[in-house]
């Protein structure tokens, strides 16, 4: 998927389950140039975050390291005390 709201064309990779039906909402990246990591949802893909590739990377290291799973402890849909890192559905 190209994006036009961008100056470089991006092609952007969804990160859905493999088995996964539906729209989502999505996340997808794009790798930009100069350095540049693109992240926004499928349901509002005009919001576009960017960041680096030394963040990105970062990123990544810290949830494969288990740094971001208290924000789904309980995660089957539930959210408030059953869920602490997200607000109550």
């Amino acid at each position: 998927m190209a994006d036009d709201t961008h100056p470089e064309p991006l092609t952007w990779v969804r990160a859905a389950p493999d088995d996964e039906e539906g729209p989502g909402p999505w996340i997808e990246i794009a790798f930009g140039p100069a350095d540049t990591v693109h992240l926004r949802t499928t349901d509002d893909p005009d919001n576009v975050v960017t960041t680096t590739h030394v963040k990105w990377e970062a990123f990544v290291l810290g949830v494969r390291a288990g740094e971001f799973d208290h924000f789904v402890e309980g995660v089957g849909g539930a959210g408030g005390a059953d869920n602490p890192g997200h607000p109550p559905s």
